[in-house]
């Protein structure tokens, strides 16, 4: 059955560019191979979670979704992601479907490369990685846990570490 409102929600999408972190609490990237090659290469995405970090506000990124943080500066310059502890979309995972000389790159050997600790589970397991304000999910069996970790930090006030966890 087709949602009768989903035309409607669909026409009224938005462009990124026209997205500001001050109209939100946080930002959730799902992921699919899709975001390896647009989201990871995009000023308005590199720049949306610059913001996101730089006021304090917790985000989460899932699966290929990862590789978005590839450019992605903390408030201090340095990569977000170096010396953080994140999950994605694991070489295992993705050797499994066959895409390994297919995508862009490899989001776990990217994540290494830029200095972060890289933690996986068994290939498929779900795995949640939070680290200060910023969560990641394994693959897309993770996206229900990470979303959940996700809203408990907002809802916990997830801004009162401030900048300083996205930037250590």
């Amino acid at each position: 059955m087709i949602d009768p409102d989903a035309q409607g929600r669909l026409a009224s999408t938005v462009r990124l560019d026209s997205v500001h972190q001050e109209d939100f609490d946080t930002v959730f990237y799902p992921g699919g191979h899709g975001p390896m090659w647009d989201l990871a290469e995009d000023r308005n995405s590199i720049a949306l979670l610059e913001s996101f970090a730089a006021a304090g506000k917790a985000f989460a990124v899932v699966c290929h979704s990862t590789g978005a943080l590839r450019h992605v500066r903390a408030p201090n310059g340095k990569l977000l992601v170096a010396g953080k502890t994140v999950t994605g979309f694991t070489n295992g995972e993705e050797e499994a479907v066959g895409l390994t000389k297919v995508v862009p790159f490899l989001v776990e050997d990217e994540m290494m490369n830029l200095g972060a600790t890289f933690s996986k589970v068994k290939n498929w397991g779900v795995h949640v990685v939070p680290d200060g304000l910023l969560i990641t999910g394994q693959n897309p069996a993770s996206s229900g846990p990470a979303a959940a970790e996700l809203m408990n930090l907002v809802a916990a006030g997830g801004r009162k570490t401030a900048a300083r966890a996205l930037a250590s």
